[in-house]
Parts: structure tokens; C-alpha cells; sequence
């Protein structure tokens, strides 16, 4: 006779992006395999570890066929390219089989202790987990920027988003499901979560500084990702320059009734106007080439969906090996 008492062991996927990531793999391993075998044993829970290589250069996922192949809760994938970060992480959450999944970064910024308590929260019945990154060990300027560009979003989104918050998040089956309708090639994970709407709660912590290896993350592609939130989060920018077009056309109106309403009654004498010309030209070349790539960057979003390429090209991925949950 079946126990009905017995409570069953759900699985949790870590999920792990990794790109040339040879100097830190090992650390991580330890730090995750010891994390989990003790949740397992306090908690009940089975674990999955989904590594999704972005084609790296090095021997990363070489080593991660190697864990796998010693440890059955590892699943490693490659792409054929490198297709990003954010396209890493949102593959490794559509390759889960857990009832929640956990993004964690290999280098170990993201404190794994935290792990407990997000599936404690989840266990208060909160779908979705996140870490707010109270103290960074960065450079004051780029600090000081991350803040600004955090609450600008935040105040031009449609969404509630919350501020100081990254990928290190929890997010239950429920909101995993949802993910898998979605199809954005520029996307903008921690937006498209909290979008969504479920219960959540902010856990505050202190960023740690990079144990090893280099960060894949310079100013270039920081900026990248800063576009693609803006642009995925909100069609202010393209109302701005709707706003400001017709305001440029009623201030010109406005200009030119005033030299016309000054040559009829010759009050003054104007001069050949080639200085305001100019100005005049230039101001509205500017200010077209500005609007323009605004309204560029949302057609190129567009014609991208439009294309429906994959998102990301798995060509090799550790041997399958059956489970018993």
C-alpha cells in the first residue's frame, strides 16, 4: 500500500550560463554540488544542474561533459555560436524539468547560500524569487549609472519593475510555462518575468567581486542590454519622438507667422537669414536623425520576429540518462 503521507520530492533547476568560464567551473562545482546535497538531505528536494555553453573557445564544456558524466543531476548543452547571455539563460529555463528553477551565474558573484532562501519563499507561496543587489564591488561611475538606468526604466516601463534587481531569481513551474510562449529575439529576461504578474518578493544582498576568470560583460555589451530593456520594456521612446516632432512643427508655425507678421508691418529689418537657416537646418536634421534611429531600433525588433529564427542552435549537449523522481 502506497504511503499518502509521504511527500514528494520535488526537482529544482539550477540553471547556469557559461561562456569560457575554464577558471571557474571547479569552484563552482564544489560550491553548488555541496549546496545541494545538503538541501537534499534537509529538504527533500532532487536537483538538476542545466549548463548552457555559448560556444566557448576554452575547455568549459569539455569539463562539463566530464561532471556530467560523474554526476547524473548535471545536463550541459552547447550552441553552435555564441548567442548571448540573455538567450543562455532563457534557453537553460526552457531545457528545465524542475518545478522552479534558480539562475545562477558560474562565477559565484551571486551568493549560493541564497539558494535556501529562495525556496523558502517559494514554499510561502511566492512564484517568483529575486536578489537585490544592495552593494556592488564595482567602479563608482559604473555604479552610479546602473542606478540611474534602474529607475529610468522603471518609470518608463507599462510593467511594476523592481530596481537593483538582476537574473539571480527563482521562478516557479507556473511562470516557466508561460516563458515557453514567448518569443523574443532581443529579450530582456528579469523584464519578461516580472511582467507577468505573479506574486513576488526582492531578497537584498552584497554583490561579491568575481572569484576568477574575466568578466564577459564590457561597457559595450552592458550597453546592449540596456537598449534592449528600454526598448522591450517601453514605446515611450517612440512617443517621444511623436511628441517632439509635433512640437517642432507647431514652434516652425508659430516662427514663421512671427517673421511674416514682422516683414508685413516693418517693424524691423531682418537680415538675410542665413544664420537661422542654418540653425533652423541643422535642428531638424539632428533631431531626424535622432527620432529615426529610435523608430529604427524598434522596426529591426520587428523584422527580427518577423524572420522567427531560433533563438539559440543547440549542436551538442551531455548524454540523457533517466531519472526517477
Amino acid at each position: 500500500m502506497i504511503d499518502q503521507t509521504k511527500v514528494k520530492r520535488e526537482l529544482i533547476s539550477i540553471i547556469t550560463p557559461m561562456f569560457n568560464e575554464i577558471e571557474t567551473i571547479e569552484n563552482y562545482r564544489k560550491a553548488i554540488t555541496s549546496h545541494i546535497d545538503r538541501l537534499s538531505s534537509d529538504y527533500d528536494y532532487d536537483f538538476e544542474i542545466v549548463i548552457t555553453d555559448n560556444c566557448s573557445t576554452d575547455l568549459t564544456f569539455e569539463r562539463a561533459l566530464a561532471w556530467a558524466s560523474e554526476d547524473s543531476r548535471v545536463r550541459a548543452f552547447k550552441f553552435s555560436r555564441n548567442f548571448g547571455y540573455q538567450r543562455s539563460i532563457f534557453t537553460g529555463f526552457l531545457q528545465s524539468r524542475g518545478d522552479a528553477a534558480i539562475e545562477l551565474d558560474a562565477d559565484l558573484q551571486d551568493p549560493v547560500e541564497l539558494l535556501e532562501v529562495f525556496l523558502q519563499k517559494r514554499r510561502e507561496g511566492f512564484k517568483i524569487v529575486y536578489g537585490v543587489r544592495m552593494h556592488r564591488q564595482e567602479g563608482w561611475f559604473i555604479t552610479e549609472l546602473r542606478k540611474i538606468y534602474y529607475r529610468t526604466l522603471r518609470a518608463i516601463s507599462e510593467d511594476d519593475l523592481p530596481v537593483d534587481a538582476g537574473d539571480f531569481m527563482l521562478i516557479d513551474r507556473v511562470v516557466l510555462d508561460q516563458l515557453k510562449l514567448v518569443y523574443d529575439p532581443q529579450i530582456y529576461i528579469r523584464g519578461l518575468v516580472f511582467g507577468l504578474g505573479f506574486r513576488r518578493i526582492g531578497i537584498p544582498y552584497r554583490r561579491s567581486s568575481r572569484q576568477a576568470g574575466q568578466s564577459k560583460f564590457p561597457f559595450k555589451k552592458l550597453a546592449a542590454l540596456a537598449i534592449d530593456g528600454i526598448v522591450g520594456q517601453s514605446v515611450i521612446p517612440l512617443r517621444l519622438a511623436s511628441f517632439s516632432g509635433l512640437f517642432m512643427a507647431f514652434a516652425t508655425f508659430i516662427l514663421s507667422l512671427v517673421y511674416i507678421a514682422l516683414r508685413l508691418m516693418n517693424l524691423v529689418i531682418l537680415p538675410l537669414g542665413f544664420t537661422t537657416t542654418v540653425v533652423l537646418i541643422l535642428l531638424c536634421a539632428s533631431m531626424n536623425a535622432l527620432f529615426l534611429g529610435i523608430m529604427g531600433e524598434y522596426l529591426a525588433r520587428i523584422y527580427q520576429l518577423l524572420r522567427r529564427k531560433p533563438l539559440t542552435v543547440i549542436e551538442e549537449r551531455s548524454p540523457e540518462t533517466v531519472r526517477l523522481r
